[in-house]
C-alpha cells in the first residue's frame, strides 16, 4: 500500500499564518528529502490563488526543479489540489471579463498538472467554492466540458470535492463524463456533515477517483486521526468493495508541537494499519 499513500504539499513543514493548509513557498523543496526519509512516495500539489502563476509548477523553471527533486527523493507529484478555484471560483463570476481571466488559470492548471505528468486536479466545491443554485452548476458544467479535449490530450482527469449529500452527488457527477471527471472523497468533510458513508459509497464509489484522509468532529474541524467521527471501517470496506484503485492522501491535522514529521509519521502507521485490514499489504 506505500505506493498509493502520499500526503498534502505543507504538511511537513510550518504553517503560513496560522492556516492549516496553504502553499508554503519558502519551504517547498524541504519537504522532498524529509518526506524520503519517512519512506513517502506520493505528494499532492496545493495551488493557490495569490501568486499562482509564479508556483514552481505552474513554470518551466519550476517544473525542471520538481522533476529533480522528485528522481532524488524517489517522491512523485501524483496529484494537484485547486485551493485557488475555492478561493476564486470561476463558476460564480458574473462579469465575463473577470471569468476569463479565472479561466485562464484553470487552463494554466491543466497543462502545468499535465506536464509534470500528475493525473488529477481537486475542485473543491465546498465553502466559497460551494455550488449556490442552478446557475452555477451550469456554468461550471459548460466551462468544464469545454476544456473535456484539453484534459484527454495531457491525461488529467477532474476530481471533484463536494459537500452534496449522497444522491445529489451522484446526479451531479452523472452529467459528466467518467474518463476525464471523478469524485475526490475526503473522509473528514462527510463526517464533520454526518453522512452515512455506507450510503455514499453505495452511490458513487465507483467514481472515486482520488481519496483525502481526515478526520473531524461532527459539525467540527480536523482532528487527529481516529479522534473524531470519521467511520474509516465503513469507508474502506465501501472503497473496496468499489474495487478503488487510487490513491490516499493524508490531509490531517497539523502538529501542535511543532514536529510535522514525527506527527505524520503516526498518520502514516495508523493509515497503513486500517488500510492493510482492507486492502492488504
Amino acid at each position: 500500500m506505500k505506493d498509493r499513500v502520499g500526503f498534502m504539499q505543507g504538511r511537513l513543514v510550518d504553517q503560513i499564518d496560522g492556516k492549516i493548509q496553504a502553499f508554503p513557498l519558502a519551504q517547498w523543496q524541504q519537504e522532498f528529502p524529509i518526506a524520503q526519509h519517512l519512506d513517502l512516495r506520493l505528494m499532492e500539489w496545493t495551488l493557490d490563488d495569490q501568486g499562482l502563476e509564479k508556483n514552481p509548477i505552474c513554470t518551466p523553471e519550476g517544473q525542471a526543479q520538481i522533476r529533480h527533486l522528485s528522481a532524488r527523493h524517489s517522491l512523485r507529484v501524483v496529484s494537484v489540489t485547486g485551493d485557488c478555484f475555492m478561493q476564486a471560483p470561476f463558476w460564480k463570476t458574473d462579469g465575463r471579463t473577470l471569468q476569463d481571466y479565472l479561466v485562464k488559470k484553470l487552463d494554466l492548471t491543466i497543462s502545468a498538472t499535465g506536464a509534470l505528468g500528475a493525473r488529477h486536479i481537486v475542485i473543491p466545491l465546498v465553502d466559497n467554492g460551494g455550488l449556490d443554485n442552478v446557475e452555477q452548476a451550469r456554468a461550471l458544467h459548460r466551462l468544464l466540458m469545454q476544456r473535456h479535449a484539453l484534459l484527454q490530450a495531457f491525461k488529467v482527469r477532474i476530481a471533484f470535492e463536494s459537500d452534496l449529500a449522497h444522491h445529489a452527488l451522484r446526479d451531479f457527477i452523472s452529467e459528466y463524463p467518467a474518463d476525464c471527471f471523478g469524485i475526490n472523497y475526503d473522509i473528514g468533510n462527510s463526517a464533520s456533515l454526518g453522512y452515512d458513508p455506507e450510503q455514499e459509497m453505495t452511490s458513487y464509489a465507483h467514481r472515486v477517483i482520488n481519496v483525502h484522509v481526515k478526520d473531524r468532529e461532527l459539525g467540527g474541524s480536523t482532528v487527529p486521526l481516529g479522534t473524531g467521527a470519521a467511520k474509516m471501517k465503513e469507508v474502506l470496506s465501501g472503497l473496496r468493495n468499489s474495487r478503488y484503485t487510487g490513491n490516499f492522501i493524508l490531509q490531517t491535522a497539523r502538529a501542535k508541537d511543532g514536529d510535522h514529521a514525527l506527527t505524520l509519521a503516526r498518520y502514516l502507521d495508523w493509515t497503513y494499519d486500517h488500510l492493510e485490514q482492507h486492502f492488504g499489504p
